[in-house]
C-alpha cells in the first residue's frame, strides 16, 4: 500500500473531514488527512495527485478563522475546496465571502450550468446537502460559476489553474451523485491510481501494533460490539496470547447483554475474555448526576479504573486497546483541525487526564461500515458484524436525567420491545440503530378507567452508513403500533410513547 500518489485532505475542522478521506479509500486510493496548518513541505513529501480542502465551522473573514498556507494552491496539482474550503479559496484569491441572508442547512436543489470538468456527466439538476451560513458573492478572477442553488453560488472552477470548489458536501450520502463528483476529481482531474486495500490495511496495522508493543502485554477493552471485537482480533494477530480481553458489566447494558455477549466473544470469536461485574460502582458514580457530559466523563474514568485494577491483578500491562472509531473522535475532540466538540465520547474526551496505560486504537481513522468490512476480511461471525451500534456509556445516555436502578429497569424493558419488534418486522439488518429513550417527562394516561401519571418513552430508529449523518426510519404504521401498544401494556409506569423523526444533523443519533 503506497502512501504516495494519493489525495491529501487538509482539515479546516469539518465534522465530515474524515468522511472525505473515507470516500477516497472506497475508490481504493490512499488518502492522507493533515491539519490545514500543515507546512507545504509536509504535503509535498506525500507527492499527492491532488488536494481537497475540507469544510469547517468558521467564517473566513473572521481574523481568528483557520488558515492554510496559500502555497497549497500553487503546487501544480488539482485542488478541490468543499464548503469552507471553497470560501477560503475564494477569499484567498481575491473573491468575496459574506454572511448569507438566508442560510442553507440540509437538502437543496443544485442547478448545473454546464461546461464543468468536476460536474461532468451529471444531470442538470441534483439534490445536494448543504451546511453553511456564509457564501461566495464574488468569485476570484479566472473562475467561472458552474452551479447555483436558489440562494448561493454552489460550484466554481478555474481550469487553467486546476482549482475547483463546491459549497455543498459531495462526501455525504444525502448529496445525489456525490460519489460521482469525487470520482471525477480523483480519477478524471487528478488521474490518481488505485493503491489502497483492506488486506493491506490489516497487514500494516498488525505490523505497526507488533512493532509498538514489542515484548509487552496489552489489555483490550471489549464492549461487545464489532469495533472492539475487530480491534481485539487485529491486536491478537500481532501479539498472540499477550493480549487479555476484559468485558465490563457497568449496570448500563441492555437486557441479557452481559451474558449473551460473553458467550459470543468466547465461543464464536475464540477470545480469552475476563467478565467483570462492576455495576454497583458505576451506578454509585452516577448517583444524582443528570448532566450528560458529566455522565460520560464519570463513566470514562470508571472504565479506566476498572481496567487498571484488572491489569494490576494480572501483572504489568502497559497498553490498553480500544475500538475507537473516527465518529467518536471527531465529535469529542479537535483532532486534525479546528473542529468543535459535539459530545464527549467516554473513550475519547471522557478519559482521565492522567492515564495508567498507553492507548492502542487501530481503528481510530475508520468508520463503522469500514470496520465491518475489515471484520469480514478477518472472518468475524455474521451476528457480530451485523450488531447495531451500542454506546459505550450504555443506557446512561438513553435515560435522560438522574439514573436509578428502577428507571434503568423501565428503560431496559421498553428497549427490549423495540428491538424485538424490529427483528419481527425483518428490519434489523436494514436499520442502523433502533432503541428506546426514557424521558424525564410524565404525562396523564388512563388505565383501567383510572387516571395514571406515567413516564414517556421515545423510540429512535435511524438509517445511516457511517453515523456521521443519519435519517429517521420511515417504519410501517403497524410496527410502530405494536411497539407502542406493547410498551404501554408491558412496561410499568409508562403511559406515552413518541417516535423521534429528527435527522442528523441537526440532531445526533443518541439523545445525550
Amino acid at each position: 500500500m503506497s502512501v504516495r500518489g494519493g489525495i491529501v485532505v487538509l482539515d479546516f475542522g469539518s465534522q465530515y473531514t474524515q468522511l472525505i478521506a473515507r470516500r477516497i479509500r472506497e475508490m481504493e486510493v490512499f488518502s492522507a488527512l493533515l491539519p490545514c496548518t500543515a507546512p507545504v513541505e509536509e504535503v509535498r513529501k506525500l507527492a499527492p495527485r491532488g488536494l481537497i480542502l475540507s469544510g469547517g465551522p468558521n467564517s473566513v473573514y473572521d481574523p481568528a478563522s483557520p488558515k492554510c498556507d496559500p502555497q497549497v494552491l500553487h503546487l501544480g496539482v488539482p485542488v478541490l475546496g468543499i464548503c469552507y474550503g471553497m470560501q477560503w479559496m475564494a477569499h484567498t484569491l481575491g473573491g468575496k465571502v459574506q454572511r448569507a441572508e438566508r442560510r442553507e442547512y440540509g437538502r437543496a436543489d443544485l442547478k448545473i450550468l454546464g461546461g464543468s470538468a468536476l460536474l461532468d456527466g451529471l444531470p442538470k439538476e441534483l439534490k445536494i446537502w448543504n451546511s453553511h451560513g456564509d457564501h461566495v458573492v464574488a468569485v476570484p478572477d479566472g473562475f467561472r460559476i458552474c452551479g447555483r442553488t436558489e440562494n448561493a453560488v454552489a460550484a466554481i472552477e478555474d481550469d487553467s489553474r486546476k482549482l475547483f470548489a463546491v459549497e455543498f458536501h459531495p462526501e455525504v450520502r444525502h448529496t445525489d451523485r456525490g460519489e460521482d463528483i469525487l470520482r471525477n476529481f480523483v480519477f478524471g482531474i487528478c488521474e490518481a491510481r488505485a493503491n489502497w486495500s483492506r488486506s493491506a490495511f490489516i497487514a500494516e496495522t498488525v505490523e505497526a501494533v507488533r512493532h509498538r508493543v514489542g515484548d509487552a502485554r496489552a489489555l483490550c477493552a471489549l464492549s461487545g460490539g464489532v469495533d472492539s471485537a475487530v480491534a481485539a482480533v487485529l491486536v491478537q494477530r500481532a501479539i498472540g496470547d499477550r493480549l487479555t480481553n476484559v468485558f465490563v458489566d457497568t449496570g448500563l447494558l441492555r437486557q441479557n447483554e452481559f451474558r449473551d455477549t460473553l458467550a459470543l466473544l468466547r465461543d464464536r470469536l475464540g477470545l480469552v475474555v475476563i467478565g467483570v461485574n462492576a455495576a454497583a460502582r458505576f451506578l454509585a458514580q452516577l448517583q444524582g448526576i443528570s448532566d450528560p457530559e458529566e455522565k460520560r466523563r464519570r463513566i470514562g474514568r470508571e472504565f479506566i479504573a476498572v481496567f487498571a485494577e484488572e491489569a494490576r491483578s494480572l501483572g504489568e500491562i502497559p497498553f490498553l486497546v480500544q475500538g475507537t472509531l473516527y465518529p467518536d473522535v471527531i465529535e469529542s475532540v479537535s483532532v486534525k483541525g479546528p473542529s468543535q466538540t459535539i459530545k464527549t465520547h467516554h473513550n475519547v474526551g471522557g478519559l482521565p487526564s492522567v492515564m495508567p496505560f498507553q492507548l492502542i486504537e487501530p481503528l481510530r481513522d475508520l468508520f463503522k461500515d469500514e470496520v465491518r468490512q475489515i471484520g469480514r476480511e478477518l472472518g468475524l461471525p455474521k451476528e457480530m458484524l451485523t450488531k447495531h451500534p451500542f454506546p459505550g456509556p450504555g443506557l446512561a445516555v438513553r435515560l435522560l436525567g438522574e439514573i436509578t436502578e428502577e428507571r434503568l429497569a423501565t428503560l431496559r424493558a421498553a428497549d427490549a420491545i423495540v428491538v424485538e419488534e424490529i427483528h419481527r418486522a425483518g428490519l434489523y439488518g436494514k436499520t442502523w440503530q433502533a432503541f428506546a429513550v426514557l424521558l424525564p417527562v410524565c404525562s396523564v394516561g388512563v388505565m383501567g378507567d383510572e387516571r395514571h401519571y406515567g413516564f414517556t418513552v421515545a423510540v429512535r430508529v435511524v438509517e445511516s452508513e457511517d453515523a456521521m449523518t443519519a435519517d429517521w426510519s420511515r417504519l410501517p404504521g403497524d410496527v410502530l403500533e405494536r411497539m407502542s401498544t406493547r410498551i404501554v401494556n408491558e412496561v410499568r409506569d409508562v403511559t406515552r410513547v413518541v417516535y423521534d423523526i429528527s435527522s442528523k444533523p441537526p440532531s445526533t443519533i443518541e439523545w445525550e
